[in-house]
């Protein structure tokens, strides 16, 4: 049985599906539950980012790259959530200088995807970055979706990567006609810490691009949290 502390809850075209990721507390390993959870399961097992979990986790053999986290599941339990400390202690722990870095490949200026064929360490990292470095955009041409902006540790810009975090992309959702999400950008200048997890999807060809492209999973601010998005706490 492992303990794991729930860090990327994201959402899917599929409301009846949500992608999850977790750190287990002893050895700091990722997993990514498989097949995904159902959205039902995870408000049955009250999942949020810092929920506390104990459960059956395998890591699958023979994972296709850059997905190494991909785990077998039997049971799950929700044991309560975690302190802001002890959920920031976890960040801090999977900890990346630079988006680079942390997949473990280059990325050219403007580059939003690591192409097929290229291994990369992981397909989850963790980045700090000052609350002033991150910029929310309303797609104005898909209404009610958003995306990032943000220069990470190395001083690489990325633009315009989608936000996949089910707390902010449903805020935004939910504010798409009333201007609410400038608050959320008003509330990051009030942090003193932020963390942003980044995956990558599933294999898709854009054009010319075939990859896994970078998303923002998850955006965690320290020392308070924005009450409408999240409680982790």
């Amino acid at each position: 049985m492992r303990r794991v502390v729930i860090t990327d809850l994201t959402r899917f075209t599929n409301p009846d599906i949500v992608c999850t990721a977790a750190i287990d507390e002893a050895t700091g390993e990722c997993l990514r539950p498989m097949p995904y959870l159902k959205s039902a399961k995870v408000a049955e097992l009250n999942i949020h980012p810092g929920a506390i979990l104990e459960g059956d986790l395998t890591v699958n053999d023979g994972n296709s790259n850059p997905h190494l986290e991909d785990s077998s599941y039997t049971t799950l339990n929700y044991l309560g959530a975690a302190s802001s400390d002890d959920f920031k202690s976890i960040l801090d722990r999977t900890l990346s200088n630079s988006v680079a870095s942390g997949f473990g490949v280059t990325l050219a200026d403007g580059q939003k995807h690591i192409p097929v064929g290229v291994d990369a360490n992981c397909s989850i990292i963790t980045i700090k970055i000052p609350p002033t470095s991150l910029h929310i955009h309303e797609d104005q041409y898909k209404p009610g979706k958003i995306k990032a902006s943000f220069t990470d540790g190395a001083g690489q810009s990325f633009r315009y990567l989608s936000i996949t975090d089910r707390g902010v992309f449903d805020f935004a959702k939910n504010h798409q006609n009333d201007g609410q999400l400038s608050k959320v950008q008003l509330f990051l200048l009030t942090q003193k810490e932020l963390y942003l997890r980044i995956g990558v999807s599933r294999q898709w060809k854009l054009g010319e691009r075939d990859g896994y492209w970078l998303q923002v999973n998850g955006i965690y601010t320290f020392p308070d949290f924005f009450d409408e998005i999240r409680t982790y706490v």
